[in-house]
């Protein structure tokens, strides 16, 4: 077993063990160590006296990152679970924004290094966001640094000059950069969406096609085994009677030789459709290969399956499939089992089997019922003609 790391430990016992509280959890303390890291630039400039307002900057800083911390423990407590957005990014985002905008206020001659922040802020905020979402907060981000840009030469008492013009041009640049960026990811999001849903459809389509027979659309062999172990396992657990029944469709090998392949294949679709319009909606019907097929009746006593199999022998001796201007006709034999305690579903099935054998011998078209195991031998078959 792979043992944890020291990071790893450390980084278990402060994120959340929930997989999604924990992606959550994560980036609000991304947010908050981008928040803290831009405090600290801003309290370095106001140490160097680069700021008109030292204090405002210290009271700017502890309410920023304040803020974010608060946030931080709402979603680590899991009470913003409570809330529509649990990973209060918007909110968070709207905080940083207002923070950054005060921050160009505050910043004075220094302040050419918030667009920088804002862009920080705008690129790593705003991947969750659906487009609606990153419009509503890029025009809100736009409209708090217009009112910074025009606040911040009164705050400072300095006359506007060419340099707070350049400093507004980049930050229209970077509102407008960031607000590009994200509206192509999420056209990216979006393709790649689409691409996820129709490789689940064409997975979901490979596994239907795993699972059924091409020329009939039943289950095939694999398929109907694991539900029939499924099925064992119910019944186990019920006490309720499973049948297995094996049809085997009478001198299908002359209809392929003589009326070719085509015709065959029509003659399985119409005894497929024939069994099918025979028995109940639980039943399940599969091809188990060539013109053999199995029959899974569930909560079904053995006399309801003899006379459900005798209504599919009848409706099959009614088939009529043509062939040029001919009309070719077939019948069915069964063979039906029934599923004990204890036992196997491929020794049931091969009880089936024998049963069908002797409906063969004695002279097809017949439904045989295979007697119980035991341990000193089987009895001879019951047959319905």
């Amino acid at each position: 077993m792979h043992t944890p790391t020291h990071w790893q430990r450390l980084v278990g016992s402060v994120l959340p063990t929930d997989r999604r509280r924990r992606t959550i959890g994560s980036m609000a303390l991304l947010a908050l160590v981008l928040m803290a890291g831009s405090a600290g630039v801003m309290l370095m400039l106001a140490d160097a006296g680069m700021t008109a307002h030292k204090e405002a900057v210290q009271w700017w800083a502890a309410i920023s990152v304040g803020g974010l911390v608060v946030m931080t423990v709402m979603i680590f407590s899991g009470w913003s679970e409570r809330l529509p957005d649990p990973s209060l990014t918007i909110v968070q985002m709207s905080w940083t924004i207002t923070s950054g905008a005060v921050a160009y206020v505050l910043a004075g001659d220094a302040r050419g290094v918030v667009p920088s922040v804002l862009a920080m802020i705008l690129f790593f905020g705003t991947f969750g966001l659906s487009l609606a979402q990153v419009i509503g907060i890029g025009s809100y981000a736009l409209f708090a640094f217009v009112v910074a840009v025009a606040a911040a030469a009164r705050f400072n008492a300095a006359s506007y000059t060419v340099v707070d013009t350049a400093y507004a041009l980049m930050v229209l640049l970077v509102l407008a950069g960031s607000i590009a960026l994200n509206l192509r990811i999420q056209s990216i999001r979006q393709r790649l969406g689409l691409q996820r849903e129709a490789l689940a459809q064409a997975l979901a389509e490979n596994r239907e096609l795993a699972m059924r027979d091409e020329l009939t659309g039943l289950l095939n062999r694999r398929a109907m085994l694991d539900l029939m172990l499924l099925e064992q396992r119910r019944s186990l657990r019920s006490g309720r009677p499973l049948l297995l029944a094996l049809l085997d469709i009478d001198h299908f090998k002359p209809i392929n030789d003589q009326h070719g392949h085509s015709t065959g294949d029509r003659a399985l679709q119409a005894f497929t459709a024939a069994v099918r319009g025979s028995v109940r909606d639980t039943d399940v019907l599969a091809r188990w290969g060539g013109e053999e097929f199995v029959l899974m009746l569930c909560d079904t006593r053995v006399d309801d399956g003899l006379e459900l199999l005798d209504r599919v022998r009848g409706a099959v001796a009614q088939l009529q499939v043509l062939h040029v201007s001919e009309t070719v006709r077939f019948t069915v034999s069964a063979g039906l089992a029934q599923h004990m305690p204890g036992e196997t579903i491929e020794h049931t099935l091969d009880r089936a089997d024998q049963a069908l054998y002797t409906a063969k011998a004695l002279g097809r078209n017949r439904v045989a019922v295979a007697p119980s195991p035991r341990p000193m031998g089987a009895a001879t078959a019951h047959l319905r003609p």
